[in-house]
């Protein structure tokens, strides 16, 4: 019997699990997906918010602005990327300034720092805003942040602190039991002194399977266009309107790796797997994001993506042990700002809600760190060529956009956490997330996940179990 059974490898359940890892517990996590970071964890603004607009007193306020300082040293320990640049919401006409004025009088209630700059002040700091930007509130201590390096380095991380992970585990039923719990997959029963409820959108299922869910989760669709790479930034800073009561509005966000993304729509659908893209959409955010900034290179757009949030009909996270079944924890609801509020989470529930369950003992060994991702456009040309010198394969170039070569590639293959598929790859390594989105390198990917594994090149997934790039019988 394990002692946690942690449901779902998105960014709260990784970041979780790590935390769990380094104590003497015997933890196993399950995703129903063919990697790890797959559903919102993948699919969102990127961003660490400061933490000045949720309502004071709620616990998106209390884990948002308790996670901020925790950022810095948590991706030093887990090789991420990630930029403190501020944000800047933007009052689009003078009647818009008393409404920065509240956000300012909430930012000081969350005790975040933030300043209001005038029209002047604005503009020096976001050369491309538009004329009728009057004034702002810059907020020095938010950031941006790769997500899909968060997830899967703290998973590997917990891996080789002791955790279990088992993919392709769609949870279907869980049975309480008089010392624990059964939790039953479609490929078989696991046993667990706790369960801890990490599931997304699927949150509210899942305590329904074993207790009575006193919330909903209505999933909200975001989405996004991704620019390629531009030469000069298109801003210096998360770009923000003012926010509503659903969405904090269409955000220009430059990412850790160098692209601008634009979006989030916020609509309310009733699917909890429609991530599909439309052109209504598009054009909502092609329209509203112009108000803010003079000619955006939407030609420069090499992508578009949706994501789901989960919304919550309390209005806020639902983090505490269920009301009805002694041993689950329920960590639900966790829309924006959720992954600039997952370190905070991660310690709450563990070292508050799990030490109510279970002793907690810490490991004598643990090891908070990963080791680093070699990535070779970040070296200087005398240090690829001693690289080389140590492995040819570094003189492979596989992806030509992100500069990934063979040798980086078989780095990542070669780690705790595994890697099932060529979308897991790019979440890796960004293979296939540059202009040409994968044209030039996903049959070399293949090519050398097939030598690597030892399997045939049709046997390699995309994304999800089975879905196949290469037909039988054919070669890359």
């Amino acid at each position: 019997m394990y002692d946690i059974i942690i449901i779902g490898a998105g960014v709260i359940g990784a970041l979780i699990g790590r935390e769990a890892s380094k104590y003497e517990l015997n933890i196993l996590m399950l995703e129903k997906d063919n990697d790890v970071g797959n559903g919102t964890s993948a699919a969102n603004s990127a961003i660490v918010h400061s933490g000045y607009d949720p309502k004071p007193g709620t616990l998106k306020a209390k884990f948002n602005v308790a996670s901020v300082p925790l950022y810095k040293d948590l991706c030093s320990d887990l090789d991420v990327e990630f930029k403190r640049i501020g944000s800047l919401v933007v009052a689009q006409g003078e009647e818009e300034l008393p409404r920065l004025d509240e956000l300012k009088a909430r930012a000081e209630l969350n005790g975040v720092e933030v300043k209001m700059l005038n029209k002047a002040e604005v503009h020096a700091l976001e050369p491309n805003l538009h004329d009728h930007i009057v004034g702002g509130l810059f907020a020095p201590t938010a950031g941006i942040v790769n997500p899909f390096e968060l997830t899967a380095h703290a998973i590997e991380n917990a891996i080789e602190n002791g955790m279990t992970l088992k993919l392709n585990e769609e949870v279907v039923a869980i049975k309480k039991l008089e010392d624990g719990f059964k939790v039953t997959t479609k490929n078989g029963d696991y046993f667990s002194k706790v369960v801890i409820n990490a599931a997304g959108v699927f949150a509210d299922d899942i305590i329904n399977m074993v207790s009575k869910a006193d919330f909903e989760i209505t999933p909200r669709k975001g989405s996004y266009f991704v620019l390629d790479k531009l030469t000069v930034p298109l801003v210096n800073t998360v770009l923000f309107p003012l926010p509503n009561i659903h969405s904090k509005g269409i955000l220009v966000v430059p990412t850790t790796a160098g692209n601008t993304l634009i979006g989030p729509t916020s609509e309310q659908i009733m699917s909890k797997v429609d991530v599909g893209t439309d052109y209504a959409s598009l054009e909502f955010i092609r329209k509203n994001a112009n108000r803010l900034l003079k000619d955006i290179p939407f030609h420069k757009t090499i992508r578009t993506f949706t994501g789901l949030r989960a919304t919550p009909s309390t209005g806020d996270f639902i983090i505490e042990h269920d009301k009805y079944v002694k041993g689950l924890i329920n960590v639900a609801g966790i829309e924006s700002p959720g992954l600039a509020s997952a370190p905070a989470i991660s310690l709450y529930v563990v070292n508050e809600l799990v030490k109510d369950l279970l002793p907690l003992k810490v490991k004598a060994n643990f090891n908070p760190r990963v080791r680093p991702l070699i990535r070779l456009q970040r070296l200087s040309t005398k240090e690829i060529q001693a690289k080389v010198k140590e492995n040819k394969d570094f003189a492979t170039l596989v992806c030509n956009c992100e500069k990934v070569t063979k040798a980086e590639i078989i780095d990542v293959l070669s780690r705790a956490l595994p890697v099932n598929s060529v979308k897991a790859m790019k979440k890796r390594l960004r293979t296939g997330f540059g202009l040409c989105q994968g044209g030039f390198c996903t049959a070399k990917v293949i090519a050398i996940m097939s030598e690597y594994y030892g399997i045939p090149v049709d046997e390699i997934a995309y994304n999800e179990k089975e879905s196949y790039v290469v037909k039988h019988g054919k070669k890359v």
